[in-house]
């Protein structure tokens, strides 16, 4: 009888519990012990990279470039003699990676040819700032370290990094969090392509000074991770010391359920991508588990279990057109794991997934690189699915594979198959995966050891003095917490706060509301709200400057012009930042009248409105009659206290 997938993968969907976000409840991942932490990178607001004078935040087209640099990674031993798996992983992977240098942002130093400069005290001092607001208890001395990278990210094989705080925590407006450490560090290079055996970076971004703040897994809902990292990202910029902007500020996400283990969904660039990431992320685990249970009944003694192999040519290739043009088509018999390859996992994904990622990114199969004999939409008819497990002598409960690609790579694409077939009898494999924008994720590596770390003997510690560290003390910014309680207080709506702290503007608020009196409600609502709409529809030919705000609300004042003109003013300066107010004035038609003269037309067209009417409604006629006065009063009157004397 033929196994129906499409069925079990509706029945495995079911038996795991998965339900869509929308519908999930804090019980929902509770029942699964949803454990969620992070990792925030955030690169800092300095002139010069971290170990070299290269200008930092100096970016190119990836075809804009000087010179290429070919370089082949291999793994080191750790001070303890031990290779780290990550490392090994990588290698196996025997990939080409190829960088694109450009003389305007890249040295030496980059490609490892140049020992490293002093670290950059600039970054160090804004990093021990950031330590300090994020109550860590900082370092007495900075010892640096590597940390080895063999994916090709970083030319010299490691990253330097150094701890600066440990053991902080952040208040959050319901509960707190506590955070494992702080450390600073050179970014990466950014990625090109991943195509076959060859890795393309570009190096305008290497070596920028970078912090990462790690928290310890106490967010036990996806909600709850995303309002941690917005926190640690507002934090970060109250200081007005870090970049902002795409690739500014990303976040690894850590996440595990009851019996799982720690997974990293690595370089979520958007924080509200993490609830829909987290989510799918726990269940993929709890199904993990599922299939473990299934396999361990069917199989019962799992530990001397193994796949095996044949190679097919002749007729049978003739009924595989989706790999004809292979070097080599190889045939895998996975004893015992029917049930298993169409079982859910994630949205539209299954087992199978789970093999397939592995072999485009170990073995270098570029996708589509696998067929199952027990998959939701096979290519190979039933009949030769038959052939095959004749061939392989297969059993009842067996599922077979058809794997295709160059002759090279097929040793390692059986050797990934039959270890992540075996990683299924213990569950979760630890690992780091991709996010997609779809809320699901892939397999990117292994998950990273210690064993990857060890001194950065051409660096010499860095000293802290107390005295050093109680002086930045006194210089640091609003807490993010003081400064929510603050808008809360002034009964400012928390619908503007997510724009009002990633943009830090909430300095601004405190600077009109003490030095010109504005009121506070009103002007959180209005940059909360107006300018938000205003960057959304105009642009202009810079960044918009948000000090210019503070210019524009002191010259309405100056000029006795009512602050609710601002909002029209709004665009002109957004698209023309070079205008003088006078000038906006003129180009948006305002004109002065007395309130005394606009007051004097009320009672003319409220009997204009009630002409005609036996029954008048207040509500209606305040509505009219403000609709045609409105224009001309902005500016010059309250349109609040027009409104009640109507």
């Amino acid at each position: 009888m033929q196994f129906d997938s499409r069925r079990n993968y509706e029945n495995s969907k079911q038996l795991v519990g998965y339900l869509p976000r929308k519908e999930a409840t804090p019980e929902t991942y509770k029942s699964v012990g949803f454990m969620s932490g992070l990792e925030v990178h955030q690169q800092l607001l300095t002139r010069e990279k971290l170990f070299c004078h290269c200008p930092a935040g100096v970016y190119h087209r990836h075809d804009n470039y000087d010179a290429e640099l070919i370089r082949h990674m291999r793994p080191t031993l750790s001070e303890l003699g031990v290779y780290d798996g990550t490392a090994l992983m990588e290698f196996r992977t025997r990939k080409e990676i190829i960088y694109r240098i450009n003389n305007q942002n890249a040295c030496t130093y980059d490609v490892d040819d140049t020992p490293p400069f002093p670290l950059n005290r600039e970054a160090l001092e804004i990093a021990l700032r950031i330590s300090l607001l994020s109550k860590l208890n900082v370092v007495g001395e900075v010892h640096i370290t590597r940390k080895q990278y063999l994916d090709g990210s970083i030319p010299a094989g490691f990253q330097r990094t150094a701890i600066l705080g440990v053991e902080g925590e952040l208040e959050l407006p319901h509960k707190k969090i506590r955070l494992i450490q702080l450390s600073i560090e050179e970014d990466s290079c950014r990625e090109i392509s991943d195509i076959g055996h060859v890795r393309m970076y570009k190096t305008d971004r290497l070596g920028m000074p970078l912090i990462e703040t790690v928290t310890y897994p106490d967010c036990e809902t996806p909600d709850e991770i995303k309002q941690t990292c917005d926190y640690i990202r507002f934090l970060n910029r109250s200081t007005g010391l870090v970049r902002t902007g795409i690739g500014a500020g990303r976040q690894d996400v850590n996440v595990s359920c009851k019996g799982g283990t720690r997974v990293e969904i690595k370089g979520v660039a958007h924080t509200k991508w993490i609830p829909e990431l987290t989510h799918n992320e726990v269940f993929r685990q709890w199904s993990l588990l599922q299939i473990r249970e299934l396999l361990k009944n069917q199989i019962g003694d799992t530990e001397g279990w193994k796949a095996s192999f044949n190679f097919v040519d002749g007729h049978m290739l003739d009924k595989m057109p989706f790999a004809q043009q292979a070097e080599k088509v190889m045939v895998v018999n996975l004893p015992g794991f029917e049930g298993a390859f169409s079982y859910f996992t994630q949205p539209g994904q299954t087992f199978f997934n789970e093999i397939s990622d592995r072999l485009k990114v170990i073995a270098c199969l570029e996708k589509p690189n696998l067929q199952a004999s027990e998959q939701l939409n096979s290519q190979v008819d039933s009949a030769v699915w038959d052939e095959i497990r004749k061939m392989m002598k297969a059993g009842e409960n067996d599922v077979q594979l058809v794997v295709w690609g160059p002759e090279a790579d097929m040793k390692t694409a059986f050797e990934t198959i039959e270890e992540r077939c075996q990683m299924a009898f213990q569950g979760v494999p630890p690992e780091t995966r991709k996010s997609l924008t779809d809320g699901t994720t892939i397999f990117e590596r292994v998950l990273p050891g210690a064993d990857r770390m060890y001194p950065d003997t051409d660096s010499a510690p860095i000293p802290l003095p107390d005295d050093y560290i109680t002086s930045l003390s006194k210089e640091l910014p609003t807490d993010v917490i003081d400064s929510y309680k603050q808008l809360k207080k002034w009964g400012v709506s928390e619908d503007v706060y997510t724009y009002l702290f990633a943009k830090n503007l909430f300095p601004l608020i405190l600077r009109m509301v003490n030095e010109l009196k504005v009121n506070p409600k009103f002007i959180s609502l209005f940059l909360g709200q107006r300018l938000k709409f205003a960057e959304g529809h105009y642009i202009g030919p810079d960044p918009f400057d948000y000090q210019r705000i503070y210019d524009l609300f002191a010259f309405l004042k100056g000029e006795h012009i009512h602050f609710d003109l601002a909002e029209y003013i709004l665009p002109e300066m957004i698209e023309h930042p070079k205008m003088d107010f006078h000038s906006i004035l003129e180009s948006i038609n305002f004109k002065r009248i007395s309130k005394e003269e606009i007051e004097s037309k009320l009672p003319v067209l409220i009997a204009k409105f009630k002409v005609g009417k036996v029954e008048i409604s207040k509500s209606d006629m305040r509505d009219w009659v403000l609709g045609q006065v409105r224009k001309r009063a902005i500016g010059n009157v309250d349109l609040t206290e027009l409104s009640k004397l109507i």
